[in-house]
């Protein structure tokens, strides 16, 4: 194989990476807890960007079930956030996983 070939085919991915990494900066997913009391919006680049709360569902004697929805909302956002990842960049690799790629 010609090394400029593999060069220039290496040079083509990391400017589609790129490019995706921008894509999915700009993506956003919205997850919800609690029956949707707990609202989280993230991104593809696993940035929360929102969080919102009913005030229904703060009251200082049920801290730990706030607390709760919380985390819950967040590790779906973040699960949801990867799952997004992972199918744009196997668009980029034909589905061929390579570790560490993001």
């Amino acid at each position: 194989m010609d090394m400029k070939f593999l060069m220039k085919q290496a040079q083509m991915m990391q400017k589609k990476i790129e490019e995706t990494k921008a894509e999915l900066a700009q993506k956003e997913i919205k997850v919800s807890s609690g029956g949707g009391m707990i609202e989280i919006v993230i991104n593809g680049q696993q940035e929360i960007k929102e969080i919102k709360i009913e005030p229904d569902v703060i009251d200082v004697n049920e801290k730990e079930m706030l607390e709760d929805l919380i985390l819950a909302a967040v590790n779906e956002a973040i699960r949801q956030s990867k799952e997004l990842v992972a199918e744009e960049m196997s668009k980029l690799t034909g589905g061929v996983s390579i570790p560490g790629m993001f």
